[in-house]
């Protein structure tokens, strides 16, 4: 119903579209992908976005505005990806030396602290969305925030709200592991697989302050998790509104989860589990980097867009493989996927865009439709910095080898530092 519903919203929209939209929508179908303008300056313009989305908020209140639609413009904060976006923000104001980055994730994590119920919990929606009751996975997203702002910048008051949220979602598990006591309103009822990605805010926050059980609380969601995968490392119960054909961007959540509970706990069979999965999607990658928004449980494509969002997870989540394994397939793929989603990027025209990525590619697709996603730029940043690293660590394994054998040095080049955002 939700699927159905979600279509017929994107086709009244496109019925009575505004300009920028449609210009925007034939773009897309005439003129395709662009040039990729490489890792480094999409990093740097789509920091430059997320900064103009919480400067832009129709709220005004600290938060990231959930996105930008060439519909509606710019929408109210959104806490659960505020939640988020946070370690992204610390980590670039940190690799950057960017103190005003370091102040906007500040401000980020005194809205989240102020809204946060007074039992632990936060709400689902944006900001300004009914009913407004606590939702389990915004929870866990904004955990990942309060987390890394305990951490890095000592606060009591985000340690008091990361350990509220912590206790919240350990207390309101079930005995198996799943949790079903605060669904959110605004995704179809149901059990969600891809509440790994909560698990692992429990992971972050045991880093923090170990001791409390919460790491125990996120991999015994993780091994309830495993209950769902299927001998070819598909999953069910894992897509807001379709679960026989699910988004990327669930998808990716699951896979990133588990990869988190492996990096947590150490578990080989969580390796195992993560690589199962990733070597199903393997051969849905296109050449290209096209990944279809939606696939079933064959892995076969059940879209026709690109859900640029799950693009950029996925490949994040296929190069903390290869950094796992040193599986040359798992890199390529990262490598596509992450190309494709800088291909979609524009680096030049209002603000607004500029350094925005769409829900949807093309922008009409039935994820975000004819939206720039907040989340979305913020998975972007995150894939492509990984990027850089892998880059750097290669380049740097090269020069050490050349060093090792004098004969080489001559015709060396020095290796390229990661990017400086602008």
């Amino acid at each position: 119903m939700i699927e159905m519903l979600t279509r017929l919203r994107r086709a009244i929209l496109q019925k009575q579209l505004p300009l920028a939209a449609e210009a925007e929508r034939q773009r897309d179908h005439r003129h395709g992908l662009g040039i990729d303008p490489g890792a480094e300056a999409v990093i740097n313009a789509c920091t430059d976005w997320l900064c103009t989305a919480q400067d832009h908020s129709a709220s005004a209140d600290g938060g990231v505005a959930r996105d930008y639609s060439l519909v509606k413009g710019w929408a109210t904060s959104y806490p659960e990806t505020t939640g988020y976006i946070i370690p992204t923000m610390i980590e670039l104001a940190t690799r950057f030396d960017r103190i005003d980055l370091h102040q906007r994730a500040r401000r980020m994590l005194d809205w989240c602290v102020g809204i946060q119920f007074s039992e632990g919990g936060f709400q689902g929606g944006k900001v300004d969305a009914t009913p407004r009751i606590p939702v389990t996975f915004n929870t866990g997203q904004i955990l990942l925030g309060l987390a890394a702002g305990a951490q890095a910048y000592g606060e009591d008051s985000y340690l008091r709200s990361m350990s509220a949220a912590a206790n919240w979602l350990r207390d309101t598990q079930d005995d198996d592991g799943c949790w079903r006591k605060h669904p959110t309103p605004f995704a179809a009822p149901g059990e969600k697989t891809y509440e790994t990605h909560v698990a692992w805010g429990l992971f972050e926050a045991d880093r923090v302050s170990p001791g409390r059980g919460w790491g125990d609380a996120g991999l015994r969601q993780v091994e309830w998790a495993l209950t769902k995968q299927q001998a070819n490392g598909w999953f069910s119960s894992n897509c807001l509104s379709d679960s026989k054909n699910p988004l990327t961007h669930t998808i990716g959540y699951a896979l990133r989860g588990l990869l988190e509970g492996h990096r947590f706990s150490g578990h080989d069979h969580l390796l195992t589990a993560a690589r199962r999965t990733a070597d199903g999607i393997l051969p849905a990658v296109d050449p290209n980097g096209f990944l279809a928004a939606r696939l079933n449980d064959r892995w076969q494509a059940r879209a026709a867009y690109a859900c640029l969002t799950g693009s950029a997870q996925l490949g994040h989540c296929m190069l903390l493989l290869y950094a796992n394994t040193d599986n040359a397939s798992y890199l390529d793929a990262g490598k596509r996927l992450n190309a494709y989603v800088r291909r979609t990027v524009a680096l030049g025209g209002t603000s607004k865009v500029r350094g925005g990525v769409k829900g949807s590619f093309p922008v009409g697709g039935d994820y975000g439709s004819f939206e720039y996603l907040n989340w979305a730029a913020k998975f972007c940043i995150d894939t492509n910095l990984m990027e850089c690293d892998v880059g750097q660590r290669e380049a740097d394994a090269s020069l050490g080898r050349t060093l090792a054998n004098p004969a080489q040095v001559a015709g060396s080049t020095p290796a390229q530092r990661p990017p400086h955002a602008s």
